[in-house]
């Protein structure tokens, strides 16, 4: 390796230090308190729309992936936006790290969620649950680089998890409370500790 080979791997490894070292400002307060309010709606129209899911599996699933894509695509489009304005050189590095530190949870709540509707559909009722305590990991698993209160929307999707998980079987199975609840209150929490972290002044 030529001197000049080993600048740019020096150069490379310190933005990469740079960026898991500096606070993440990629997310948007307004975005997550949308895609809350995408959760509670979908709830509502599950409530409507959907009167026996458990037995209506197929478009529960379809609704709530729905909604997870959506929200997914709608953070990830700000992340990137804001991302360039608010740290601009070090923005591809800062967007790597984020996505590297949700990514494990998200792989395994889609991986979790295919192999239960294939080979497990009776346990279905779960799924919110184990969405929610997976959201939660993934909460923490980026808390190092976030503001420091995030630890709490971490708390309330680990607890959200294991309250559905107490509560969400049987004749609550698949109620529309399960999803709606959880994570129409999380990301609004998540909103308001991104608004009273960043002063209110740069959404």
């Amino acid at each position: 390796m030529s001197d000049f080979d080993r600048a740019l791997a020096q150069i490379s490894a310190i933005r990469n230090q740079m960026a898991k070292a500096t606070e993440f400002r990629g997310y948007g307060p307004a975005t997550f308190a949308v895609t809350g309010a995408v959760a509670a709606l979908a709830g509502l129209a599950q409530q409507r729309w959907l009167i026996h899911p458990a037995a209506q599996t197929t478009a529960w699933l379809a609704l709530w992936i729905a909604v997870a894509t959506v929200s997914a695509a709608v953070i990830g489009v700000e992340m990137v936006g804001r991302s360039r304005r608010l740290h601009v050189h070090l923005a591809n590095d800062m967007i790597r790290a984020a996505v590297e530190q949700f990514l494990p949870a998200a792989v395994a709540g889609g991986a979790l969620t295919a192999i239960l509707a294939s080979a497990a559909p009776q346990s279905l009722w779960m799924l919110p649950g184990l969405w929610q305590i997976l959201f939660g990991l993934g909460v923490f698993a980026s808390c190092r680089f976030l503001p420091r209160p995030m630890l709490l929307v971490g708390c309330w999707y680990l607890g959200t998890g294991l309250l559905c998980l107490a509560l969400g079987g049987g004749v609550q199975a698949l109620a529309p409370w399960t999803m709606a609840a959880p994570f129409g209150v999380g990301q609004v929490l998540v909103a308001a500790v991104l608004r009273l972290s960043a002063g209110g002044g740069d959404d």
